[in-house]
């Protein structure tokens, strides 16, 4: 394997650049799904090698569970430097582990007590809740089995929006309120968002990337309500407003209107022309220079991590005793 198991760790530098700008050069849809996909390949390739890293750092503890075939010279020699980054790979990949489910058990509670709160509420697609706190998000359809309210509430995606927030909206705004979580949920906004959370906790190098998901998922709900209800200047007054007073949405996987992040970039787009859409950015530009680039380091890392498994699994099943 030699450094190219070291090579996916480090290549989401390469997706720094169009992460950058993405969101000021391209759709904000197509910007969403093209840095969620270089993402979620580049975690899931370090993870690998990460892994394999600890296999050859694991077989060298003593009482370890593995064959004693795996802690061989010839294995060993696999990895550069494998007394140090075997074993620093233990405690490493314990973390993204531990981060990970950390994130999935908060989003899955926060959305579960989300649903089992609106459950004796009106079963309509908007949830108007008495409370003197201004905020409003997008809540996706849950996973909540079982019988009752409680689970055909969690069956589907519902905009809940506090009484406080729609007071201080004009009939206008509100519409565009209701128009941009609905957005949320027809794309399914929290899917990116997760996604790109769970990459981030992977590896550390993705965070810019998931920094500008976040800002692109709310700029393509706001191009969605713009384009519903006519008026760019009205979506803009709207985010603004909702801005000043509103706490946000209780989990960063969950998308909302005034959703933290930079709002005035956000009212500065609606006040402009509506982005040109492209399924891929125009080569001979400076974000489509950026694009190729983060798609070559994918594909590498690819290429890196898949070599790298191959042949740890042919050296230890040269090494596993018969």
């Amino acid at each position: 394997m030699g450094v190219f198991v070291f090579l996916p760790l480090i290549l989401p530098l390469t997706a720094w650049p169009v992460a950058r700008l993405a969101e000021q050069h391209l759709h904000p849809r197509t910007a969403t799904r093209l840095l969620t996909v270089l993402a979620v390949v580049l975690a899931l390739c370090s993870t690998v090698c990460l892994a394999l890293v600890m296999v050859v750092g694991t077989a060298q503890l003593p009482g370890n569970p593995l064959p004693d075939g795996w802690s061989d010279p010839e294995v060993r020699a696999a990895v550069p430097y494998d007394e140090i980054v075997g074993k620093a790979a233990i405690p490493a990949l314990c973390a993204v582990v531990v981060a990970s489910a950390r994130t999935m058990r908060r989003h899955g509670r926060v959305r579960r007590q989300a649903h089992l709160a609106l459950a004796g509420l009106r079963g309509t697609e908007v949830a108007v809740l008495p409370d003197a706190v201004p905020y409003a998000y997008a809540l996706p359809p849950g996973g909540h089995r079982g019988g009752g309210l409680a689970s055909r509430g969690a069956g589907r995606g519902r905009v809940v929006v506090t009484t406080a927030l729609l007071d201080r909206l004009r009939p206008a705004e509100r519409r565009a309120l209701f128009a941009h979580e609905r957005a949320h949920l027809a794309a399914r906004h929290d899917r990116f968002l997760l996604a790109v959370q769970l990459a981030a906790r992977a590896n550390p190098f993705l965070r810019p990337l998931r920094t500008a998901v976040a800002y692109t998922a709310e700029r393509w709900a706001d191009e969605e309500a713009a384009r519903t209800i006519g008026s760019r200047r009205t979506v803009a007054r709207a985010i603004g407003t909702a801005a000043l007073v509103s706490r946000g949405t209780p989990l960063p996987t969950l998308a909302g209107l005034a959703a933290p992040g930079p709002v005035p970039r956000r009212v500065a787009a609606l006040l402009g022309p509506a982005p040109a859409v492209h399924d891929w950015p125009p080569v001979f530009t400076a974000v489509g220079l950026a694009a190729w680039g983060a798609a070559a380091g994918t594909a590498v890392s690819a290429m890196s991590s898949a070599n790298a498994a191959v042949t740890m699994v042919l050296i230890l099943h040269a090494a596993t005793p018969l």
